[in-house]
């Protein structure tokens, strides 16, 4: 048995999850540069920093995407069939889906997120809501193949991907999750999905970089998580939060910058960081709507509807599989 997998053993990871959790947390920490996956941010604590970030004066996309939502529900209902499931990837918060389900009859809901907790209490309280809608939660890596529940296979079904998560991929990965997600919904489905869009550099800096310091705290919150879950010997104090933006790659990047030189510990394994040596945790592409589309494509998907606010700040999509 190597080092790394006597560690884990020896560790009592306690169960399948932590122990993918703590394999990709060493492998990422081992390169050079060093990187987290972003999908690891959302713990219950990072699911309720996000929250919080979603309701910051500086950050526009959840306020703008719901009001789009908000303004076409009723375009959105005319393109969705009746009695479909809805199938929401990376499922938080329920505010958005409610206006989806305010406006189309959907028979049935499928929440789907990392965070099992989280996603349970958000089903409950929808549950209380629309007591006629069945609710049937999968708590699951939506990035990685799943499968739909059993009580929604024979449904039309509709894919909701709010939010701009998936700037989070780098286009590529954004390419699989669109063709995973056209796999998981199968043939004839259709899919509406958010993307934020190009805009001036400083309010992208603002949104990232909020003075009441939120997404400092969630960015260092998967610090936290490694120290509590996989045993890491990480001192937040030696770390700080930088967010820029990344003008050749349309992108903002999320870093955790080391303050000092040290070494941390986990599982068995050290890192050692120099002053100023990045952890990059996290990217946020934007994109033009002609970028989007060609995305969409690639994976074998069509637009057949897009949306964006007034000041062009960010955008909906209506998806559709292109047979």
């Amino acid at each position: 048995m190597n080092v790394r997998a006597s560690a884990l053993a020896e560790a009592h990871l306690p169960d399948e999850q932590t122990t993918v959790f703590a394999r990709e947390a060493i492998g990422d920490l081992s390169q050079q540069p060093k990187k987290l996956s972003p999908k690891y941010f959302y713990d219950a604590t990072g699911s309720e920093l996000f929250e919080a970030i979603t309701k910051l004066p500086e950050y526009y996309p959840t306020r703008t995407e719901l009001a789009i939502l908000k303004a076409r529900g009723s375009e959105i209902a005319k393109i969705i069939p009746e009695h479909a499931a809805l199938v929401e990837f990376g499922a938080g918060a329920t505010t958005k889906v409610r206006l989806l389900l305010n406006h189309c009859k959907f028979a049935a809901y499928v929440p789907v997120d990392i965070s099992g907790d989280f996603l349970k209490a958000q089903a409950n309280g929808l549950k209380r809501d629309f007591p006629a809608l069945g609710i049937y939660p999968v708590a699951a890596d939506f990035t990685t193949p799943f499968e739909l529940p059993k009580a929604v296979v024979s449904m039309p079904k509709v894919g909701f991907f709010p939010g701009s998560t998936i700037g989070n991929f780098e286009p590529h990965e954004a390419q699989a999750f669109l063709k995973s997600a056209r796999q998981i919904l199968g043939k004839g489905a259709q899919m509406i999905i958010g993307a934020d869009l190009e805009k001036e550099e400083r309010v992208l800096h603002d949104a990232y970089n909020d003075a009441a310091g939120v997404t400092a705290r969630f960015n260092l919150n998967v610090l936290v998580r490694i120290n509590r879950e996989l045993g890491g010997n990480f001192d937040l104090s030696a770390f700080t939060h930088r967010a820029i933006y990344n003008r050749e790659r349309h992108r903002i990047e999320m870093h955790l910058i080391s303050k000092k030189s040290q070494t941390v510990r986990l599982l068995g394994t050290s890192f050692s960081f120099r002053p100023g040596e990045s952890i990059h945790t996290e990217n946020s592409y934007k994109y033009s709507l002609e970028r989007f589309a060609a995305l969409a494509q690639g994976a074998g998907w069509r637009v057949r509807e897009s949306w964006t606010d007034a000041a062009k700040m960010f955008s909906v999509h209506a998806l559709e599989v292109a047979e």
